[in-house]
């Protein structure tokens, strides 16, 4: 893919002599005028190197340099100016380079390649950060074609920094698990991840705690405030339970979407955040909005991107497992000393469970479990909660299995009985073709 350029300068003639030369030379170049040209271009295709002039007809070029770094961009700075505080200046202000006009072409496109490598290593780096949220994330959702399918959406809204997005689902199913892993694969993974529960908070309370406020907006308020949304900006704010949000809030909620701006408790300054927001509810908002406890028009704003977590009792026993391995290798970091294996009759109750308070429910029995196990080599039914022991105790007889045992067993009685069919057997286990290949190499199964 070829490097992209976007040129920002007045002066039609330079765009069209440097631009055609970076074009000559295999670069995909863009062209503007202004500072609001340039913004809005950058917006939209997301250039590797920008090209800005000093002097621009709407705005001082380090103006828009400061506008363009905080949207991440990497910028080379041309004038006709060789003004040394001007340089300096620009280089405080995160400039890659500053440079002369008239410009040599051929140190000018030599600093512009060094500055898109340097754009092109920092994405790789991302993309790997990226890749090993996923496979700590992404696979942990489970290989059914129902999850498969949660996990190309989860995929794609990361992708989309800048689109809101809207959590379904019922309490516990681990929205908010996904709320992260979404800012995590996105571009934005480098900002900060702020979580606020809406739920059960007044509505002054809420207002400064996600806008912040002046001294002496209210009769507490010792002293400013700075608000989540200004602690979220280049980065991700997550309001869970946001069907909750009391009318008194809605409108300020849908100002801050529409103009991402909005004022502080008490202030009469508007601040300006860049902020990605994702919301949850296990509220049926539709009939939220019919009763007239939500606004009809925040509702369309939030509902730009839904996506449903399913209840763990709708996911398959492949999928379960995969959800049991997750929160089992996250607690092993957190209970040194506790197992991480779990009986063969233990792992077939949790499997049948029903779970009604989802991930949230299957989390607290495993932490109960694997600390009532300390010191023990696997968890027994024992340590299970009483529902999950209902079943006769009179044979505790077992023989300690790990996850990954179960599941080699499993798949290869699945492929015995399809005749070793990859095919039917992937059908039965609820995963991709692909995935059971792969499965089949790891366990080095021999059908």
């Amino acid at each position: 893919m070829a490097d992209t350029l976007l040129l920002v300068d007045d002066d039609a003639a330079v765009l069209r002599a440097i631009g055609d030369y970076f074009e000559r030379i295999g670069y995909e170049v863009w062209r503007d005028g202004t500072g609001e040209q340039a913004m809005d271009t950058f917006h939209r295709v997301r250039p590797d190197v920008v090209l800005l002039d000093l002097h621009l007809p709407d705005s001082s070029g380090l103006v828009v340099l400061e506008r363009l770094r905080r949207e991440g961009a990497a910028v080379i700075l041309l004038t006709g100016q060789g003004d040394i505080e001007t340089a300096v200046k620009a280089m405080q202000l995160g400039a890659e380079n500053f440079l002369t006009k008239p410009v040599d072409m051929t140190h000018l496109s030599a600093a512009i390649a060094r500055v898109a490598e340097k754009v092109r290593l920092s994405r790789q780096n991302a993309r790997l950060r990226a890749l090993a949220h996923q496979d700590e994330g992404i696979g942990s959702l489970g290989g059914s074609p129902a999850m498969q399918d949660l996990a190309r959406q989860i995929e794609l809204l990361a992708a989309s920094e800048r689109s809101t997005v809207l959590l379904q689902g019922e309490s516990g199913t681990g929205k908010g698990w996904v709320a992260r892993m979404i800012h995590n694969l996105s571009p934005r993974s480098a900002g900060p991840f702020v979580e606020v529960n809406c739920g059960g908070l007044s509505a002054t309370f809420l207002d400064s705690e996600l806008f912040g406020h002046e001294k002496g907006a209210f009769t507490d308020a010792k002293e400013r405030k700075v608000g989540l949304f200004e602690l979220a900006d280049h980065g991700t704010i997550f309001l869970d339970e946001i069907g909750e949000l009391t009318l008194e809030l809605q409108p300020k909620l849908l100002h801050v979407l529409e103009t991402k701006k909005f004022r502080r408790l008490g202030g009469t300054r508007e601040l300006t955040v860049d902020v990605r927001l994702i919301t949850a509810t296990n509220r049926d908002l539709v009939r939220e909005v019919e009763g007239g406890r939500f606004r009809e028009d925040l509702y369309y704003r939030l509902n730009v991107m839904p996506l449903t977590i399913p209840p763990v009792r709708e996911r398959t026993r492949e999928d379960r497992l995969e959800l049991i391995t997750r929160i089992i290798s996250d607690l092993k970091a957190e209970l040194p000393g506790c197992p991480s294996d779990c009986s063969t009759d233990v792992l077939d109750r949790l499997l049948s469970a029903q779970w009604p308070g989802n991930v949230r429910e299957m989390r607290n029995v495993l932490e109960r479990s694997m600390i009532l196990a300390r010191g023990q080599a696997t968890i027994g039914v024992e340590q299970l909660p009483p529902d999950l022991r209902q079943r006769a105790m009179t044979d505790r007889r077992y023989t300690a299995q790990s996850l990954s045992e179960v599941e080699r067993q499993h798949i290869e009685r699945t492929l015995r009985h399809h005749g070793g069919n990859r095919t039917r057997a992937a059908m039965e286990l609820g995963i991709s073709r692909a995935t059971l290949i792969n499965k089949i190499k790891a366990y080095s199964l021999n059908l």
